[in-house]
C-alpha cells in the first residue's frame, strides 16, 4: 500500500516537472493581426499654383496720368484705385457736353410750341369749313406747316437723345479717370508713372489675384482613371507642409510627346486662410495622384513575413502554437503587405521572434488566449 502510494507521487511530481519544461520550451513572441484596410496607391507628380485672375490692368480712357496710388508688392481690394489719370480736360468736355444737352431741350421745346401754334391755326381754318372766309388753299398749306413743324419735333428729340449720350460717354471718362483693380490682388508690376500719357487699352499695373489659387499638374494619361471630379487628394509643399486638394476638371488635352493631360486641383485651406500667405503663382507643389480607384485588401505586417525557399511563409499564432504557412503577396502599403492568398482577416501572425520558430513550436505571447479558457467579453457600450 505505501509502495503503490510512493510510486503515484512520484508521477504527479513527473508531471509537474514535465508541464514546467514545455513552459520553458514555449517561445514568448510578438504577434499582430492580419486585417482589412482601403488601399489607395499614389504616385509623386509635380505641379505648380496658378493664380485663377491674373493679368494687365488697363486704361479705360485716356489722358496723362496724374499718380499711381500702388507699389509693387501692395494688396489691393476690388474697387481700390491704382492710378488717377488728369481730369481738366476731361472735365471741361463734360461741361461742354452738358451744354449741348441744354441746348437740344431748348430747341426741342421751341419746336413743340411751333407745333403747338400751327396746329391751333389749323384746328380755327378746319371750323370755317362751310363759311364764305374759308379758303382751300391756306387750309393746305396750314396742314402742309404742320407736317413740317412735326418732323422738326422728330429732329429735335433725337438731337437731345444724341447730345444726352455725349454727356453719358463724358461721365464714363470721368469715372475712368480713377482706374480701379477689378478684382482683389496683389501688385506684381507697374507699366506706367505720373507724367506718362496713356491711351484707352494702355497698361497701368498687373495684378495677381492671390486668394483664389488652383493647383495644375501634368499627370501621365495612364493615371487619370483614378481621377474623378471631386476626389480629394494629398498635397506636399517644398517646406514639408502637408496639405488636401480636390479635382476640380480634367482637361481633355493630351500633349502627344509626353502623354501627359492637365488635371486642375482646388486647395483645401484652412478657415483662417493664413497658410494662403505662403504661397505664389508658379510655386511647385508634390500633388499625390491615385494609381487607381480606392479597394479593400487584406494585409499582413511586414515583419511577419520569412522569404525561405522562394516562397514567402508567416507563423499563425494558432491555440499556443506556431503553425507554419505559405502566402502569396501583392503590393507594399508602407509597413505592410497586400496579402493576396494564404491569410484571412483576423489571423495572428507572429512578428517578433519568428526567425528561429519550428513548425508547431509552443509560444506566448501578450493577450493569449489558453486552450479551455473564455475569450474576454466585449466591453459593452456605453448608454447615452
Amino acid at each position: 500500500m505505501r509502495f503503490a502510494a510512493a510510486i503515484l507521487t512520484v508521477a504527479l511530481s513527473a508531471g509537474v516537472v514535465g508541464d514546467a519544461v514545455a513552459q520553458k520550451r514555449a517561445a514568448a513572441v510578438k504577434v499582430d493581426p492580419v486585417i482589412s484596410e482601403p488601399l489607395s496607391q499614389t504616385m509623386p507628380v509635380i505641379g505648380r499654383f496658378v493664380a485663377a485672375q491674373t493679368g494687365v490692368v488697363a486704361a479705360l480712357a485716356g489722358g496723362p496720368v496724374a499718380q499711381v496710388t500702388v507699389a509693387v508688392g501692395d494688396k489691393v481690394k476690388k474697387g481700390d484705385v491704382v492710378a488717377k489719370l488728369v481730369t481738366n480736360r476731361i472735365r471741361w468736355n463734360r461741361q461742354l457736353r452738358a451744354a449741348a444737352v441744354r441746348e437740344k431741350k431748348a430747341a426741342l421745346q421751341t419746336a413743340k410750341a411751333q407745333l403747338s401754334l400751327t396746329q391751333v391755326e389749323l384746328k380755327r381754318l378746319r371750323s370755317l369749313k362751310k363759311s364764305a372766309a374759308f379758303s382751300q388753299a391756306r387750309y393746305d398749306d396750314k396742314s402742309n406747316e404742320v407736317v413740317k413743324y412735326r418732323s422738326e419735333m422728330g429732329e429735335q428729340e433725337a438731337a437731345v437723345a444724341s447730345a444726352q449720350a455725349e454727356l453719358r460717354l463724358a461721365d464714363i471718362d470721368l469715372h475712368n479717370s480713377e482706374i480701379r483693380a477689378p478684382y482683389d490682388g496683389v501688385v506684381s508690376r507697374k507699366h506706367t508713372v505720373a507724367g506718362a500719357y496713356l491711351k484707352v487699352g494702355d497698361a497701368v499695373v498687373t495684378l495677381i489675384n492671390h486668394i483664389d489659387l488652383e493647383i495644375e499638374a501634368d499627370v501621365p494619361s495612364e493615371r487619370v482613371d483614378g481621377l474623378e471630379i471631386g476626389r480629394e487628394v494629398g498635397l506636399k509643399l517644398d517646406s514639408g507642409l502637408p496639405m488636401q486638394a480636390t479635382v476640380r476638371a480634367l482637361v481633355p488635352d493630351e500633349n502627344a510627346l509626353t502623354r501627359t493631360r492637365p488635371v486642375r486641383f482646388t486647395p483645401v485651406f484652412k478657415e483662417s486662410g493664413a497658410d494662403r500667405l505662403q504661397l505664389a503663382m508658379n510655386q511647385s507643389v508634390t500633388v499625390m495622384v491615385p494609381i487607381g480607384r480606392p479597394r479593400v485588401i487584406v494585409s499582413v505586417h511586414k515583419d511577419a513575413v520569412i522569404p525561405r525557399g522562394g516562397k514567402n511563409i508567416v507563423f499563425v499564432a494558432n491555440e499556443g502554437k506556431a503553425d507554419i504557412r505559405a502566402i502569396r503577396l501583392g503590393s507594399a502599403i508602407g509597413n505592410r503587405f497586400e496579402v493576396v492568398q494564404g491569410l484571412g482577416e483576423g489571423d495572428v501572425v507572429v512578428v517578433r521572434g519568428n526567425e528561429r520558430l519550428r513548425p508547431g513550436q509552443a509560444i506566448t505571447y501578450e493577450g493569449m488566449v489558453k486552450k479551455g479558457e473564455a475569450k474576454p467579453a466585449a466591453p459593452a457600450d456605453k448608454q447615452s
